[in-house]
């Protein structure tokens, strides 16, 4: 243990179950803890009472919470939900939105609110896909053909701005000619790594060991999940691809091969969830809010003005394309799907990090974009919940999209 010590490590995980219990101390404040994790983090850094700093043990368990929040945003991705009429809709809207979000970019460049707009763009075509899935959970439409679709968008949304990510700004660099040789590379051996994980699981003699050591010590089901996970990753990486990319696929891996979610326990993804959200992910929120640069944000009128106008950019780039639901789904739920589509703040950040580090936009965008997606949690699923009338926890039935008059 000679040279390592835990001093930050502690506030970092003291302030990251500190944020929920106190929320927990008033439930009835429906305010994301993300959120706080995130503004907590920005108190206790260098910005403000300068308590912690970015040393290893925080930076590697940053890492991994990193690693683990985009597995299981890969783990939520179904794809029995993207195919036919809700996978033609949402498949045009995140083509809108590349649209949109290179004009809008074109334009704060143009006016020297931000660096290079291509990359902006990418930012701003994600959805938070592990944030709108518990607010259609709490609103009750989850199951219904509104809630699908909206799933739909935020999975394809997650995965391309993704995967664009990977093929146009990668830290290894290269044309895009040789980076698209690189991600075909990178899904061949992902899916021999896939074959390889099924014909494991099916196999009647390993199967049986699997099952008997699932619920033991060896708990070796999530074992697995975790050697999934950084061998994908560390895939990517060898690639030269963000390890992001690596996690995402891993978790879109396992959700196709668990298609039914209990073949192979049960339990299996609640006790990944307990990990992620228990132990890695709150790391890397609070480690966020510590390693963002208060001072560029505030240094000027002008860079402050760069949050509004990126959540507004948000809004236009995300929330436009809703309209192509409008006659599926009726004039509210689009309203509603808008505001869903346009909360974006995990891949803000992830995406943010590896934007000042390459040079595609500086601290004061960094800063204002994930002020941006800090204020898009707070504002747009409220807004989407008001919209819905406050039909929490109500069942509603599965049906499929295309029934406006059911929905409305």
């Amino acid at each position: 243990m000679t040279g390592i010590e835990l001093q930050n490590l502690l506030i970092v995980v003291a302030v990251a179950f500190a944020v929920p219990f106190t929320l927990g101390l008033a439930p009835g404040l429906r305010l994301p803890a993300v959120v706080l994790e995130i503004v907590a983090g920005i108190v206790i850094g260098p910005s403000v009472l300068a308590w912690v700093e970015v040393d290893d043990p925080v930076r590697v368990l940053a890492v991994l919470g990193l690693a683990f929040l985009l597995f299981l945003s890969g783990l939520e991705i179904e794809l029995d939900r993207l195919r036919g009429r809700p996978l033609a809709l949402t498949s045009a809207g995140f083509a809108m939105s590349i649209a949109l979000a290179l004009v809008v970019a074109s334009g704060l460049y143009a006016v020297g609110l931000a660096g290079s707009p291509v990359f902006v763009a990418i930012v701003l075509t994600a959805t938070s896909l592990g944030i709108v899935v518990p607010v259609l959970k709490d609103a009750g439409v989850i199951a219904s053909g509104f809630g699908q679709l909206v799933v739909a968008a935020g999975s394809i949304a997650d995965f391309g701005a993704i995967i664009l990510l990977s093929l146009l700004f990668s830290r290894e660099g290269g044309g895009v000619g040789s980076q698209a040789f690189v991600l075909a590379s990178f899904a061949v051996l992902a899916g021999v790594v896939a074959v390889g994980v099924f014909a494991l699981e099916h196999a009647p003699s390993l199967s049986a060991v699997l099952l008997r050591l699932q619920d033991t010590t060896a708990q070796i089901r999530v074992r697995g999940a975790f050697v999934l996970l950084v061998a994908l990753a560390a895939l990517a990486e060898t690639l030269g691809l963000e390890t992001i990319l690596g996690a995402f696929v891993a978790g879109l891996l396992l959700s196709t091969l668990d298609r039914d979610r209990v073949m192979t326990h049960p339990d299996f993804r609640h006790k990944l969830e307990a990990i992620g959200f228990g132990v890695f992910i709150p790391v890397f929120f609070v480690t966020s809010g510590v390693r963002f640069d208060l001072d560029a944000l505030t240094a000027s009128a002008d860079t402050l003005l760069r949050v509004p106008v990126f959540l507004a950019a948000l809004l236009v780039v995300r929330g436009l394309p809703a309209l192509l639901y409008r006659n599926e789904v009726g004039g509210r739920h689009t309203a509603v799907a808008a505001m869903l589509q346009a909360t974006s703040l995990p891949f803000v950040v992830a995406a943010t990090q590896i934007g000042v580090e390459i040079g595609a936009i500086d601290g004061a965008t960094a800063a204002a974009l994930v002020g941006a997606g800090i204020l898009s949690v707070l504002v747009f699923p409220a807004g989407a919940l008001a919209v819905l009338g406050g039909r929490s926890e109500r069942a509603v039935e599965p049906e499929p999209v295309g029934e406006p008059a059911r929905l409305s």
